[in-house]
């Protein structure tokens, strides 16, 4: 049977999955920099390690100071960080598209990010999702966080779908390993955020894909055999 139509949920990781966060972050990183007279850090050497938060960006640009200089750092950061929120940020190529697209096949969406709910529900309607997303949970939202499949079960209770019949949608292993503990097919954004070392093909999610637009397709969504749609 050919797959004619999308899963009737979706779940989407926020950074680096939807949305290039990337330029907000180095902008707060910068402007601490600034601040203590040092020259500013290129986007591509800080872009890699976006998914992985506040402290890794941290690390990242001021590895060569101890752990709680670099701890000491990481409310400052949020703080100039939620005052450069949405200034620079942009929606991956296709992201739109492939919303669009999923909207008009009667698909219910939301958000699981790792990102304190505080600096993503701002977004939601910045980004003109206000009536659209179905769902938004934080990394403080619930007990645990991912790679924990509890904010993935969460959510698919407050969207009103099966786990099974929903498809995750992340850049990061803890994306994918969360799917998997929740029973949701997974797909890896491999248009997102990545450090060299990372390799996607370990994270064995059940999909991988390079570009957003693929997604218009319907095909190439992987559903659980008692998902497909009639």
């Amino acid at each position: 049977m050919t797959q004619t139509r999308f899963p009737r949920g979706v779940l989407f990781d926020l950074d680096g999955t939807l949305l290039d966060s990337a330029p907000d972050m180095v902008a707060a990183i910068n402007l601490m920099r600034a601040e203590r007279g040092e020259s500013p850090m290129p986007l591509a050497d800080l872009r890699p390690h976006v998914s992985k938060g506040a402290r890794a960006m941290i690390r990242a640009t001021w590895g060569h100071f101890d752990e709680a200089t670099r701890e000491s750092m990481v409310k400052p950061f949020l703080d100039t960080y939620e005052r450069e929120l949405g200034k620079h940020c942009t929606l991956f190529d296709g992201i739109a598209e492939m919303l669009d697209a999923l909207e008009a096949d009667g698909v219910r969406w939301g958000i699981v990010t790792n990102k304190p709910y505080y600096l993503a529900e701002p977004l939601i309607p910045m980004l003109g999702w206000a009536d659209r997303c179905g769902v938004l949970i934080g990394g403080d939202s619930l007990d645990e966080r991912k790679p924990h499949p509890l904010p993935l079960l969460h959510s698919a209770e407050v969207i009103g779908i099966a786990p099974e019949s929903i498809v995750y949608v992340g850049d990061d292993e803890r994306d994918i390993v969360a799917a998997r503990a929740a029973g949701m097919p997974s797909i890896v954004a491999l248009w997102g955020y990545r450090l060299a070392e990372d390799d996607p093909v370990a994270w064995n999610g059940d999909v991988m894909i390079e570009d957003p637009k693929t997604l218009l397709d319907p095909t190439a969504w992987p559903l659980a055999p008692a998902a497909l749609p009639a």
